[in-house]
This record gives structure tokens, C-alpha cells and sequence, in this order.
């Protein structure tokens, strides 16, 4: 069994208009942005990086922390290196990943226990809790939540207030998908930017997870 990953290496979000993507997310997250080799973009929030913005059609993709990197299903990888996001790193701040969950239809808790050494916490049929005990006590590393969606990865921004940043998201011509609203990880929105990256802003989570984190 691989050894378990605790949390996300990186994101990179594969758009059409990386420029224009990366402008509007640092609109609503207060990135600061740096323009990279080949035409794409970095996302920072201080120090630490929060997204990487490349030309492509993919949407976002997901990189866990482990030993042996390689493809996964569902457009996530995992990668080698520091895990920068996830139940062990620093409390996430404004702008900076807090949260993924994987949306399908069709879950399939016993690949991804397989491939990234996770545990499952007793949950329901449509949401599971992903646990992971590579530093110590078992921690909330990843959700799974059952939906009639397509399958895939889905991503947590940390936000000030979900409100502001809505009306912002409308300034910058994206789309607001829901409408604030509270749910067992917190105050959440659902938002879409003008050329694409649909993710879930979660109001000032206190830790990797929001409520979960507790």
C-alpha cells in the first residue's frame, strides 16, 4: 500500500485563457500573480503558492504529496515534493486552498484508499470523510460526496466573506453557481469565473476541512 498522502502538493487549473483566468481568480482571492515560462501564471498568496494557471482545456487538476508520483484517475496525480495544503500545513488563509472533495455518482472509496493510503471515517452513503494518518492521529484530508454529476475533483478556496467575494465574482462577468449557503463544512458559495475553474469559496475556515478540521 502506498504510504498516505496528508494533503495537496499543488492545484493547476488548465483553462483556455490562462491570463484572463488567472486575473479574474486573483480578482476574487487577492492572488498575487506571477507570470511563468511558456505562458502560464502562478497564484500566491505570501509565500505560499496557491494555484498554477497553464493553457489547456482540463479544468482544475489535482496534486496529492507522496512518495511515488504518478497519474491517478479523474484529471489527480500525485507528485513528490512539500505538501503545502492540507491538515498538517498552516491554517489556510484568505485566497489559499482549504478543502477537495470528490463529486460522483458512482463513488469509489476503495480506489482512492488504495492508491493514496487513506482510511474512510464512518459517514453516509453519500458523503464520506477520507482520513490520513501519516504524521500521527488520522486527520480529515478529503471528502467524497455523492451526486448525479460528472465525476471529479472539486476545490475549496478560504475566503473572508463568501457575500463580498460573490458580488465581486459578478463585477469580474463570472457566475455565481449557489448562492451562500451553509452546509456541514460551513458557509459556502459556488462560483464559476468568465473562462472557466468552477469552485466552492468556504467561508474563514479555521483549519484544512473548515468544521471538518475539528
Amino acid at each position: 500500500m502506498p504510504v498516505s498522502s496528508c494533503g495537496l502538493r499543488r492545484l493547476e487549473l488548465s483553462v483556455a485563457e490562462p491570463e484572463l483566468s488567472v486575473d479574474f481568480f486573483a480578482g476574487v482571492l487577492g492572488w498575487t500573480v506571477i507570470a511563468e515560462p511558456g505562458g502560464s501564471f502562478t497564484g500566491w498568496v505570501g509565500d505560499r503558492l496557491a494555484t498554477h494557471v497553464v493553457a489547456g482545456e482540463e479544468g482544475w487538476r489535482i496534486f496529492f504529496g507522496g512518495d511515488e508520483p504518478r497519474e491517478l484517475k479523474e484529471n489527480s496525480f500525485v507528485d513528490g515534493g512539500r505538501v503545502l495544503h492540507g491538515p498538517w500545513a498552516p491554517p489556510p488563509r484568505h485566497g489559499e486552498p482549504c478543502w477537495v472533495e470528490f463529486m460522483s455518482g458512482e463513488p469509489d472509496d476503495e480506489y482512492w484508499t488504495r492508491e493514496l493510503g487513506w482510511e474512510t471515517r464512518p459517514g453516509t452513503e453519500e458523503f464520506v470523510l477520507f482520513t490520513s494518518a501519516r504524521h500521527g492521529d488520522p486527520r480529515p484530508v478529503a471528502g467524497r460526496l455523492k451526486t448525479t454529476r460528472s465525476p471529479g475533483w472539486q476545490t475549496y478556496f478560504a475566503i473572508d466573506d463568501v457575500a463580498a467575494a460573490c458580488a465581486k465574482v459578478s463585477e469580474l462577468d463570472g457566475r455565481v453557481l449557489l448562492e451562500p449557503t451553509t452546509v456541514p463544512t460551513g458557509l459556502i458559495a459556488s462560483v464559476e469565473g468568465p473562462h472557466g475553474g468552477a469552485c466552492v469559496l468556504l467561508e474563514q475556515p479555521k483549519g484544512w476541512g473548515g468544521t471538518w478540521s475539528s
